[in-house]
């Protein structure tokens, strides 16, 4: 594969990069058109398959932030053409890696030393390239490491890269209103995060100590002594990516103690740490050979603050979501429905959501939950069709939802998809077996 020598870093380049693709992508739409005016057979999938093409092209060389919104943007399977989806995918782990000097070179600027200096042995090539950073294989006193190594510029660029990609992620998360700007500052906060890997570290350490206790899941060993700003090295774990997985599986009980220890690794999480790994994307998980599911990536860790959590799992009650009084007092406690609404406003976002969370807390309410079941997925496409076509949502005042909605959302819905890709059967309420 192709190496990277140099990445744009400053504002005025990666803003150059972007407005490339900008033309490209308008030059194909300028394409589509003209083609469809003579051929009524041409498709919309084409366009797409183009436009996919040529953004994936234009964030992928600038890696950081701007990529990770395509890693992001890969798990929206019900917002974006198929196109999209699988073009973004491959940001999980498929980009031009770093040249061998550029990995020298930030070695020597974080750790003061060469990888020969630190390791028995060093892979020049990295084996996984990612949105913020690739991963080399290396050896140290008979222990076989994995070492990640941080993009140059990437925590710099943050800021101008979110500004640059705002009409993405306003899509993503579907934004709207003057009142925007506290979600654009909640991503900035968790991107900066999972820019500092000492951070990554200390966080790693913390919460796979306590989820240990957990059956069938299992995490690498992390060596601060051997990590920095820009580099972490942890125990390097043999398995294939969950999306590797599920693709040839067809061991239903494998399936069914994987999602199990999955399941149980976020309810546990969620409900007794308060803090959750935020970033549920098949690459962040393994499967070994003997079925267990590994955990690889701690970057982007969400707090989960009383005051949200309350209300939130309140609200996954059946006899709260079908009482209006309590159900909509939660939703002002939830910054959903606002004291300045006015009565048409407070109709139409209380139907709203008490449709969504009617469904989305489904499996909240059974003993066992089955998400192989496409029937419950299909809803949720429907209901995701039904309002994004939705003229009087549009229309209506402002953003919905505490900031906390943005990443504690992502990671429910992240987690169903996961669940579905593996058709997993799970019980609910196991995790409960693991607190206190």
């Amino acid at each position: 594969m192709k190496t990277i020598d140099h990445i744009p870093t400053n504002k005025l380049s990666r803003a150059s990069q972007l407005v490339k693709t900008g033309v490209k992508v308008g030059g194909n739409y300028a394409k589509y058109y003209s083609k469809k005016a003579f051929d009524s057979s041409i498709t919309r999938e084409t366009l797409d398959d183009e436009n996919a093409e040529d953004i994936y092209d234009g964030l992928k060389s600038l890696k950081g932030s701007a990529l990770k919104v395509a890693q992001m943007l890969s798990m929206e399977k019900n917002i974006l053409p198929k196109a999209y989806v699988e073009k973004f995918s491959l940001s999980q782990f498929s980009v031009p890696p770093l040249s061998a000097a550029l990995v020298r070179k930030t070695f020597k600027k974080y750790l003061d030393k060469y990888p020969e200096d630190l390791y028995d042995t060093f892979e020049k090539d990295s084996v996984n390239a990612a949105s913020i950073g690739q991963v080399h294989q290396a050896t140290l006193d008979g222990k076989k490491l994995a070492v990640k190594i941080q993009y140059p510029g990437v925590a710099d660029s943050i800021s101008s890269d979110l500004a640059l990609v705002k009409p993405i992620a306003t899509r993503m998360f579907n934004l709207k209103g003057k009142d925007k700007e506290k979600y654009f500052k909640e991503v900035e906060e968790k991107l900066l995060e999972e820019t500092d890997y000492l951070l990554e570290v200390k966080q790693s350490q913390e919460i796979t100590k306590q989820c240990s206790v957990i059956d069938d899941l299992r995490f690498p060993k992390y060596y601060p002594e051997l990590s920095s700003e820009r580099i972490i090295t942890m125990d390097w774990m043999t398995g294939v990516h969950l999306s590797e997985f599920t693709q040839v599986n067809t061991d239903k009980e494998a399936a069914d103690k994987i999602g199990q220890a999955l399941w149980d690794f976020y309810m546990f999480q969620m409900h007794h740490l308060k803090q959750v790994h935020a970033d549920p994307h098949p690459g962040n998980f393994l499967v070994d050979k003997e079925h267990n599911l590994i955990a690889i990536d701690f970057g982007c860790i969400k707090k989960v603050p009383q005051e949200f959590y309350t209300p939130y799992f309140e609200l996954a009650k059946p006899e709260n979501i079908n009482d209006p009084e309590i159900f909509n007092a939660k939703m002002l406690e939830l910054e959903i429905l606002k004291t300045s609404d006015s009565a048409e406003e407070i109709a139409f976002f209380s139907a709203l959501f008490h449709e969504m969370l009617s469904l989305f807390t489904k499996p909240f309410h059974l003993e066992t939950f089955d998400f192989s079941d496409e029937s419950f997925f299909a809803q949720i496409a429907d209901l995701s069709d039904k309002y994004s076509k939705d003229t009087q949502l549009r229309k209506m005042n402002g953003n919905r939802g505490s900031k906390h909605f943005l990443y504690i959302n992502r990671t429910f819905f992240g987690l169903y998809n996961l669940m579905h890709d593996l058709g997993a059967k799970i019980k609910v309420n196991n995790y409960k077996n693991y607190l206190d």
